[in-house]
Parts: C-alpha cells; sequence; structure tokens
C-alpha cells in the first residue's frame, strides 16, 4: 500500500505541480487510524524527495511561532548552501524581490496572511545570490487556520521558471525581429527579386511589380521585356551587367538607370544584388536583390547641384571671401576671393600660417579681433565683428567678419568664416552722421508740424470739433483705474432726415446743416463738456462730470428743440430733426462702454417715432440681446427651412364658395415650438429677411397648390404678403419667372403701402409691372391708417381688404357698420372688390353681406391651417353647415337664406 500511495502521490504531484494538492491527498491516502506514525514519515519523505528531484523548493510557514522553513532545492534554486540556517526575515528577503514585482507580491501575501484567499499563485523576479534575477513561480495554500479565518499554517512550493522566461522572451525578440524587417522593407518601399540560372526561375514581389506601374498579380517580366522599358541611355550599361551576371562573373550588382513607368513617365531605379548560388566551378549562378526608387532623391541631388552652382554664383556676385581655421593644426585656408581682399594675388585656394592674419589687422583692432575668434573658438556661438586691415599699399581698409565653429562628423574642430569689404558702407556711415545733424536741426520743425497733424488727425475738418479717435482716447482716459470714480453721462446723437437733405438739396446743403448743428450743440451744453462729431451726421456729447437729472433734461430739451429748427439756406428751408441715445455709468463702469449703451438707446429713440431721446437701461439690454438672438435663430431658421405657409379661407359672401386662401408665414422654432408673425416680423424686417420669408412662403404657397389639385381640390386664389424690400428687388420677377403658375391665380397683398404714399417711383413701377404680368394685387388693412386713399387710387388693386378692428365692432355699433358701408361704397366707386377680414359670427356674415361686400375671411369660416388640412377642410364644408344651423336656431327664414340654401344644394327641413 505504501509504493501505490506512493505512486498516487508521484502521479497527483505531475497534474498539480502543487504542494498543497499532494498534501491533502496524502491525508486522505495514509494509512487508517491504526497506521503507525513511522509509515506516515515514510511517505511525507518520500514526498520530499520527489518535490527536490522535480526541482522544486518546498517552503513552510508557521503562523504560531511566525517562522519561516525551507527545503534544500529552495536554497539550491536561490545559490543558498543547504546547510545554511536561513531566515528570510534576518536576509531580508523581500528587499530582494525586483521592484516592479514587489507590490504584487506583498499584497498576494497580505492578502493570504489577513485570510481573506486560501491559495496563491504568482510569477516574480528575485536576486540570486550570485547576483542576476531569477524567475520564480510560487504556489501556496492554507492548510491550517485560527477560528477567525487567518492562517495558521502555510505550505508552498518555488519553481525556477528563468529558462522558459528567457525561451519565450527570445522567440519574441525573434518575432519582432521578423517584423522589423517586413516592415523595414515595406516602408523602405523595396522590390525583393530572385534570378536563379540554374532553375530558370525568376520572381518579383508584388512591391517590384507595383513600383513600375504593373500589377501586382502579373508574372515575371521577360529580360528583354524588361529591357524595353529601361532608358536607351542606361540600356547598354544594364545589359552589361547582366551579361556579367549571367557568366557568373559577378558576385555583388549595383547600379542606378532609368525605367518607364507605365503611368507615363521616368522614374529611377538603384538595384543592389549578391550571388547566393554557385555551381561546382563556383561561379554564381543564383542572385537575389532589391530595387529601391530612387526619383526623389535624383530630383533632389539635382536640385541640390543647381543650388550649388547658384550659392558659388552668389558668392562671386557678392564679393564674398570664405576662410576655414583648423583648431587642431592651427592652419587657415582662404579662398581665391579673401586672399584678394588682404591684396595678395593667388590664382586659388591658400594656406597662410599662423601670424600672417594677425599682422594684417590694424594695431588698434588686432587684440579686439584676436579676442573675439578665441571666444568664438571657446563658445562655439557664431560672432560678427568689424575691423580694419592694412594693404601692401599702406591704404585702409574695412572688414567685416563672421565666423562660427563646427565639427565634422570625424571629430576634427574647424572654424569657417566669411570676410566682405564695408569700405563703402562706412563712407556712407559718415555722410548718413551728416545728414543726422541736419535732421536734428529741423526737428523743431517736424514737432510743430506733428502738433498740427496731431490736431488735425483728433479733429473734425468740416465742424472743428473733435472727431472719433478724439472721443476714444478721452474714454479711454476716463476708463483709467485712477478716474473710474468719476460718473459719467454720454449722449449719442444722430440727425434726422438729413439723408433727404442731402439728396434732395445737396451736399452742400449737408455740409452746412452739420455745422449748423456743430454750433447749435456747442450752445446748448455747458463750458465743460465735450461735443464731438464721431461720424457722417452722427454727434456725441460727453459730461464728465453730469449735470443733475434737471439739468440733463433740460439740456436734451434745448438740443431737441434747437433742432427742430428750421435752419435756412439759399433762400430754402431745411428742417431735420436729432434722436438722441443716453447713457450714464456709475464708478467703476469702463467708459468705452457707455458709447455701446448709448449706441442701444438711440436705436431705441429711432425706432420709438425720431425727435425724441431714450435713456439705456438693463430691460433695453436684455431686449437687444433677445432680438440680437431672435435674428440668429431667423437665420438659422431659413437655413433650415423652418418657415412656411398657414393658409386661412377666403368665401364668396353670398355663395359661401372658397374664392381664395391667403397665406400667413409660421415658423416651426425647434425649442419655442409654432410662432405667429408677430413674435418673429419685426426682428425679421430690421435683419432685412423678410424678403427671403416672402419669397419662401409664395413658392411654399404655389407647390401646395398643385398638391391640392392632385387631391382633387382647386383653390382659385392665393394671397401673399409681400414687403416693400421685396416688391422692389429685381431678383422678384426672376423668381416668379420660375414659378410656372397661371398668374392670375396667385395676389400679392401690400402690406407697407406707406411707402407708396410717399410716392416711391420704383415700389410704383413694380406694382405696375406685376399688374402688367397678370398678378392681382391686394391693398391690406385698408382703413387703418396705414393705406389712404391716395394709396388706393395710385395702386388701383383688384381688391381692398377692411382691417378686422374696423369688422368686429359692426354687429353692435350702427356707426360703425356706416363706417364700413363708406369703405365698400369707395372701392365699389372704384370698381374694386372688398374683402372683409376678422369675421367670427353668423351676424358678422350676414351684416357684411348686406353692406355689400364680396368676400368674407376670419375665424368663422375657418382658422390659419397647415398645407396637409386644406383637402379635408375644402371637402367637408363645415362652415355652410353651421351657419344654416346658427341661422335656423336664430329663427332666420329670409329670402336671403332660401337662396343661400338654393345655391348649396340644402332644403330646408319641415316644420314638425
Amino acid at each position: 500500500m505504501a509504493r501505490a500511495g506512493r505512486i498516487r502521490l508521484q502521479d497527483r504531484w505531475r497534474e498539480t505541480g502543487s504542494l498543497s494538492d499532494v498534501k491533502a491527498d496524502i491525508a486522505a491516502a495514509v494509512a487508517p487510524p491504526n497506521d503507525s506514525a513511522e509509515r506516515l514519515k515514510q511517505e511525507l519523505d518520500y514526498l520530499h524527495f520527489a518535490l527536490d528531484a522535480s526541482g522544486q523548493g518546498v517552503w513552510e510557514y508557521d503562523g504560531a511561532s511566525n517562522h519561516w522553513s525551507f527545503s534544500p532545492a529552495w536554497k539550491r534554486m536561490r545559490g543558498i548552501p543547504e546547510d545554511e540556517d536561513y531566515t528570510a526575515d534576518d536576509d531580508g528577503w523581500l528587499d530582494k524581490i525586483h521592484p516592479e514585482d514587489h507590490v504584487m507580491v506583498r499584497d498576494a501575501m497580505a492578502r493570504q496572511y489577513a485570510g481573506e484567499m486560501d491559495d496563491v499563485s504568482f510569477e516574480y523576479r528575485e536576486r540570486h545570490r550570485n547576483g542576476h534575477w531569477i524567475w520564480i513561480l510560487a504556489r501556496g495554500r492554507c492548510v491550517s487556520g485560527h477560528g477567525d479565518g487567518k492562517p495558521l499554517r502555510i505550505i508552498g512550493t518555488d519553481i525556477d521558471i528563468t529558462a522558459l522566461r528567457n525561451s519565450q522572451q527570445a522567440l519574441d525578440r525573434l518575432k519582432r525581429s521578423e517584423e522589423r524587417w517586413k516592415e523595414a522593407v515595406n516602408s523602405a518601399e523595396q522590390g525583393i527579386w530572385d534570378f536563379d540560372q540554374a532553375t530558370g526561375e525568376n520572381y518579383c514581389s508584388p512591391s517590384w511589380l507595383a513600383m513600375r506601374g504593373l500589377p501586382v498579380d502579373k508574372p515575371p517580366l521577360e529580360v528583354e521585356q524588361w529591357l524595353a522599358g529601361i532608358h536607351s541611355d542606361d540600356r547598354e550599361a544594364v545589359r552589361s551587367c547582366i551579361d556579367q551576371q549571367a557568366a557568373g562573373t559577378i558576385r555583388h550588382i549595383s547600379m542606378e538607370y532609368r525605367e518607364w513607368h507605365r503611368a507615363g513617365y521616368w522614374i529611377w531605379i538603384l538595384a543592389r544584388g549578391h550571388a547566393v548560388g554557385f555551381d561546382a566551378e563556383g561561379k554564381a549562378t543564383r542572385y537575389v536583390g532589391t530595387d529601391t526608387e530612387i526619383t526623389a532623391l535624383k530630383q533632389r541631388q539635382t536640385e541640390f547641384e543647381t543650388l550649388s552652382q547658384r550659392l558659388k554664383l552668389a558668392l562671386a556676385t557678392s564679393a564674398i571671401g570664405i576662410w576655414e581655421f583648423d583648431l587642431a593644426s592651427r592652419v587657415t585656408c582662404w579662398d581665391k576671393r579673401t586672399a584678394e581682399l588682404f591684396g595678395l594675388d593667388a590664382v586659388g585656394e591658400v594656406c597662410i600660417l599662423p601670424g600672417i592674419w594677425e599682422a594684417a589687422i590694424h594695431a588698434d583692432d588686432r587684440d579686439m579681433a584676436v579676442a573675439v575668434t578665441e571666444a568664438c573658438i571657446a563658445s562655439g556661438r557664431t560672432f560678427s565683428f568689424d575691423y580694419r586691415i592694412t594693404m601692401p599699399d599702406g591704404s585702409l581698409r574695412h572688414m567685416r567678419c563672421r565666423c562660427s565653429t563646427m565639427r565634422e562628423p570625424g571629430g576634427r574642430g574647424k572654424m569657417i568664416g566669411v570676410n566682405w569689404d564695408i569700405s563703402d558702407d562706412i563712407a556712407r556711415t559718415e555722410t548718413i552722421r551728416l545728414a543726422k545733424r541736419l535732421a536734428e536741426e529741423r526737428s523743431q520743425q517736424l514737432e510743430e508740424a506733428r502738433q498740427s497733424l496731431e490736431y488735425s488727425a483728433l479733429h473734425d475738418a468740416l465742424t472743428s470739433l473733435p472727431n472719433r479717435r478724439y472721443v476714444d482716447r478721452i474714454l479711454a482716459e476716463l476708463s483709467n483705474s485712477a478716474l473710474r470714480s468719476r460718473s459719467i453721462t454720454l449722449l449719442n446723437i444722430d440727425l434726422d432726415r438729413f439723408k433727404q437733405i442731402n439728396d434732395t438739396k445737396g451736399h452742400a446743403a449737408g455740409d452746412a446743416l452739420l455745422i449748423h448743428m456743430a454750433r447749435q450743440l456747442k450752445a446748448c451744453v455747458r463750458d465743460i463738456d465735450i461735443v464731438a462729431r464721431i461720424g457722417g451726421d452722427e454727434f456725441v456729447i460727453i459730461m464728465a462730470p453730469p449735470p443733475p437729472s434737471a439739468g440733463l433734461q433740460q439740456i436734451v430739451n434745448r438740443i431737441i428743440e434747437a433742432a427742430a429748427r428750421p435752419m435756412a439756406w439759399n433762400g430754402y428751408e431745411c428742417r431735420s430733426g436729432v434722436s438722441i441715445g443716453i447713457a450714464e455709468s456709475s464708478p467703476g463702469v469702463d467708459a468705452r462702454q457707455l458709447l455701446i449703451n448709448a449706441d442701444i438707446a438711440l436705436y431705441r429713440s429711432k425706432r420709438a417715432g425720431r425727435n425724441r431721446a431714450a435713456y439705456y437701461t438693463a430691460a433695453l439690454q436684455a431686449e437687444i440681446i433677445a432680438n440680437k438672438q431672435c435674428a440668429d435663430d431667423i437665420l438659422q431658421g431659413l437655413d433650415r427651412n423652418e418657415f412656411e405657409p398657414f393658409f386661412q379661407p377666403q368665401v364668396d359672401a353670398h355663395t359661401f364658395e372658397i374664392i381664395g386662401m391667403e397665406a400667413l408665414v409660421r415658423w416651426r422654432h425647434p425649442q419655442r415650438g409654432l410662432l405667429t408673425p408677430e413674435s418673429f416680423i419685426p426682428v425679421a424686417n430690421d435683419l432685412h429677411a423678410l424678403g427671403t420669408i416672402d419669397r419662401i412662403v409664395l413658392e411654399k404657397s404655389v407647390a401646395h397648390m398643385f398638391d391640392w389639385e392632385e387631391d382633387g381640390v382647386s383653390v382659385p386664389l392665393v394671397s401673399v404678403n409681400v414687403s416693400a424690400r421685396r416688391l422692389g428687388d429685381d431678383v422678384l420677377f426672376d423668381n416668379l419667372a420660375a414659378l410656372r403658375i397661371d398668374p392670375s391665380r396667385v395676389s400679392f397683398e401690400l402690406v407697407e403701402s406707406i411707402f407708396l404714399d410717399n410716392r416711391n417711383d420704383i415700389l410704383s413701377a413694380n406694382v405696375k409691372r406685376l399688374k402688367d404680368m397678370g398678378f392681382k394685387i391686394e391693398l391690406d388693412d385698408f382703413g387703418t391708417g396705414h393705406a389712404s386713399i391716395v394709396s388706393l387710387l395710385n395702386i388701383n388693386p383688384h381688391r381692398l381688404k377692411i382691417d378686422r378692428q374696423l369688422v368686429r365692432p359692426v354687429v353692435e355699433s350702427e356707426a360703425q357698420r356706416r363706417l364700413v358701408r363708406s369703405i365698400i361704397e369707395i372701392g365699389k366707386s372704384q370698381g374694386i372688390s372688398v374683402c372683409a377680414e376678422g369675421v367670427e359670427t353668423a351676424q358678422h356674415v350676414d351684416i357684411l353681406r348686406d353692406l355689400g361686400c364680396d368676400s368674407l375671411q376670419g375665424y368663422y369660416f375657418g382658422r390659419p391651417m397647415p398645407a396637409s388640412e386644406v383637402v379635408r377642410f375644402v371637402t367637408e364644408r363645415s362652415w355652410v353647415s353651421r351657419y344654416f344651423e346658427e341661422s335656423r336656431s336664430g329663427g332666420v327664414d329670409s329670402a336671403v337664406l332660401r337662396e343661400f340654401m338654393r345655391q348649396n344644394g340644402l332644403k330646408l327641413p319641415k316644420a314638425g
């Protein structure tokens, strides 16, 4: 049984290689309780012998005594004598672990000591007693422990795996070497070839073929085919090399030649090869080599030769001499030009002995020149200095030298320098010094001229007021930290109607008005206030310190009153006015920001109606920022096609038939949802984007008309708004020509007819042109002051629309009905159809029809709807049924109602 047990233990050891696993088997395989302890000791001794023979070192840790014990194999593994009483703590075993593995080993041992894991297994490096590193595979198992789970006894084995790790590393290095070789060949873009005369087999790598523009799957070229592609100037040399190769007389091949690339140009090839196969007589029969494309190298070589020639030519024409000083031999070599500079007659380069250069230097400059050159040698820096030399005929020559040290690849040190004659430069310098003295005599005159120029640069030539540069300088000074405690008020003033005066009366009148206004402003403010003209018709007043609030308001009122008084010019009265933006600072506010704030307030003043003043506030700033954000969103919305038309029906007042749809723009904002015009049209108008929006609405409306007709619904007319900017743009007519629709089915509503009241000839001409093309013209919002009878007569539209503000009260107000009747009669008298907007009830329908309206539009018939709902809306005709029901419930049974029912194919229900 003992032998069988040993065999089983050996098998278990081979399977696991772990002492802890074998120990567990020992516990199960030892003799039953009646076996003696001697037999158990024999088994353990045999196990230790087997482990020792296998090269595994056994170690054991006793937690009770904190003692370690190690087997002889464990000690031999580390170069420790077997008979040495080795204690790990005394020897500092942890200190022998490789720094990169130290933390890992300590962590694994600490976790096992803490009872977190029964088994450990890790690889680490440990320093051998001989000083080298060995790799250890350590395994350990806890075989007994305390009640708290911490180990009481741990047994393990160590295996030296250094050879295994070294073999793996050698294999990895071999693989990396092969990968580097392949990568080197690929990155060098080399083509590999193999020519075997013995077998007649030739091989060309894919890169060899690709280098020549040949398909990579093409078989190797025959020699004559290949030679045919070589440049005629190189072909014989290549053929000679091939013949010598075929004769086996050469062992090494290296040649450069040109070859025709299949893409249509010549490439340079560097071919290198070696003999690798030989016959019985020792002649080479097989060559293996590489081809490298060196076209770029050849081009650079040509460029270098050209550059070298240019450099030589430049040196020859620049009269610069070059010299070279050998630091070891102390010998100086001069080129021909340097020798000529020193008065020597030389055919080419000459070498001079030490002391000759120093002797030629002027005595006053010699020490300096020698010191500079020695400093250059010592520091390796570049030095430049001027000195004088005495020519053989006794004359002086001024020289300039620039030198630097260098070290050749072999380590030989040299100093390289250049010399050139600066005698003419010195003479010119003397001339310049004389000129400088003359210039100094004129400096006072120039200073006076400068002051005059400075005044001109800081003042307006027309009004003699300070200009924008002066204002910027003053505001910068007031923004200085030392002056920020001062309060400042700034008025930004813009003349109203200046452009009209300039255009109608001429620039002379405009200049006279500017001069007049400058005097008026000076007269209205305090002596300490600064009045400046910063633009064409823009003035600024800086008040630092500002007057009290009441005093400031008095000044503003005086300015407005003075500007409103007419100016007499050449028998004419030029009437203008001013819009004023006022910004006030608090201590610590940058004064330069005031100009921006005042400009914001000026913008509000102009929007409010001109000839008035507006104060900058934080709320105004927020509004400006909001409008700026809205403007940015509008531009993005145009790019993203977010604007679309909604359609509100227009019905015949008598038949209730759909006679048209008004296209009303809506904006599908990605964050704010569906927006109506009042939330963005003012900003779009300021942004000059209203014309673009009008164009989009028109184009989409026409496209929807075609879509509706495909669905069986025909809308006779679509009305679209047109802004004055769009109406004045000639591109409008190009857009209309591209619509491919009957012009009579499109009507333009003029929403800014006030421009026509001002007799804008361009707009009037374009309206006439639209009518001549067949488009209909409508006058919108008639009766609210936006359009006058004069406009009506000038435009002669096919229809005018009564504003909803006049329509809503007709149900309750007889006076309002008379007003609406008058508007209708005005239209009828000119043969113009009349449409009432804002129809909301059946009473509106009856009253407006009785008053003579031709068509009706309002929420009673339908709210503005997207194009996708128009077909269903027109088909259902829900407004007809609603009107019938409301009329019947109201007890109406008039001839008008009966006629309406007849025309709509409806019958009155019988009583009862």
